[in-house]
């Protein structure tokens, strides 16, 4: 197995994701300073920084036994022309997290991933990919349809237009999600709400406790006169919804046609994967 066929091996890239944290961590946390931002912000710029939220973590209803926005993420993965599931989530392995399970990886779509190097896990069927996909929502993880230029260079993937991940994210080691709360314009555009998403409170049931104004990996939530305030920065994740111990919070969302179609224009604005 050599360089001409695959990418690099998964000690390479632990290695190399390892190397560039540090100034990964410290682009995110400076993206928003004068003079700083504009030096730092072209690393962040569309269409080579995506990401979008699928909230697998809350349970919203759905006509059938699967949860809608499972099942939402099920059809991206049926389109799929190939399916690499990582043995590893990346973060979660270099942080060394105690908190969500570091055997819970990413997975990559798209025929770029005929390149990726058998170190990091294994090709899949969609049944497994399924299977991969309750594993993740049953532990609490927040999917993130992702297109972002650092997985292609750190997996050795010469076709970015042919390659989606699915990353399974927590809020205490994952790359994209921490340091988010202070971000430059271009930081701020990467992460987008996905337009028929939306979060809403039942405010005779809130009591104002503020924890999730504290959750929120983007700032916007916030408590005002004791109750709970969803800002227009909210990307749908269903964090704080998942949280919250009063239920005074709910995940809206649309209808599951009008929502897929959202999904595939944006996927379809970056990477073709089937």
């Amino acid at each position: 197995m050599n360089l001409l066929k695959y990418g690099p091996g998964r000690r390479f890239v632990k290695t190399a994701v390892w190397l560039s944290w540090p100034i990964i961590k410290a682009a995110k946390k400076w993206s928003s300073l004068p003079v700083l931002k504009w030096i730092i912000n072209p690393f962040f710029a569309h269409p080579w920084n995506e990401v979008t939220a699928i909230p697998i973590n809350v349970e919203v209803p759905a006509p059938d036994s699967v949860p809608l926005p499972r099942r939402l993420l099920r059809r991206v993965v049926e389109q799929a022309s190939d399916i690499f599931i990582l043995d590893e989530c990346i973060c979660r392995g270099l942080l060394n997290c105690e908190n969500h399970p570091k055997t819970i990886g990413c997975m990559a779509l798209g025929k770029a991933v005929s390149r990726m190097h058998p170190s990091h896990g294994r090709t899949a069927n969609r049944e497994e990919a399924f299977a991969h996909i309750d594993r993740a929502a049953a532990a609490g993880l927040v999917a993130n349809i992702a297109h972002v230029w650092i997985d292609p260079l750190a997996f050795g993937l010469t076709r970015f237009n042919r390659l989606m991940f699915i990353c399974f994210c927590d809020d205490c080691c994952c790359l994209y999600r921490t340091h988010m709360r202070k971000r430059g314009p271009n930081l701020d555009r990467a992460y987008r709400r996905l337009p028929g998403i939306s979060v809403t409170l039942k405010a005779d049931l809130c009591d104002g406790c503020g924890l999730c104004a504290k959750s929120c990996f983007v700032a916007a939530v916030t408590v005002e006169n004791g109750k709970a305030v969803i800002g227009d920065e909210c990307r749908g994740c269903g964090r704080c919804v998942e949280l919250c111990p009063r239920g005074a919070l709910e995940l809206v969302m649309e209808d599951e046609e009008t929502l897929y179609r959202r999904i595939q224009e944006r996927i379809g604005e970056v990477a073709d994967i089937t």
